[in-house]
């Protein structure tokens, strides 16, 4: 559930960027599309469409549907080839928001852990103390 909730605020913080909701854009245009597509060159139901659109660019691939007729065929070949790049862009663009987050947090929980340390472990410079030379090391 967390990995959902970061994914939705991942994309939430990137919505404010021109280029991503262009590729967010794309991509729902492309799930839509195929949906649209599948379904008149098939005659498949929308559910049944959508989830070989989202299937095909996920390159998951389980081949319980697939075209059968050439028109939708030739559909896929492009669709492949447009959508999987898209799909990608889309994907790495929120992967990279959501690591970038979660280092943040990290740093922030190392920063207060290292303020709250006790003096020994940090000197009042601020600086970590050198630790003397090993005398048995060559």
């Amino acid at each position: 559930m967390r990995v959902f909730k970061d994914f939705i605020e991942a994309v939430r913080v990137q919505m404010d960027d021109d280029a991503f909701r262009a590729t967010l854009f794309l991509f729902v245009g492309l799930l839509a599309a195929g949906t649209i597509v599948y379904s008149l060159l098939e005659g498949w139901s929308l559910l049944d469409s959508l989830y070989f659109s989202v299937v095909t660019l996920a390159t998951v691939g389980y081949g319980d549907l697939h075209p059968t007729t050439d028109l939708g065929k030739a559909f896929t070949i492009v669709y492949i080839l447009t959508g999987v790049g898209v799909l990608v862009v889309f994907a790495s663009r929120v992967v990279n928001t959501m690591v970038d987050r979660r280092s943040e947090v990290v740093r922030e929980r190392r920063a207060r852990r290292h303020r709250g340390a006790p003096p020994a472990a940090q000197p009042a410079g601020g600086e970590p103390e050198e630790l003397p030379e090993d005398p048995t090391a060559p």
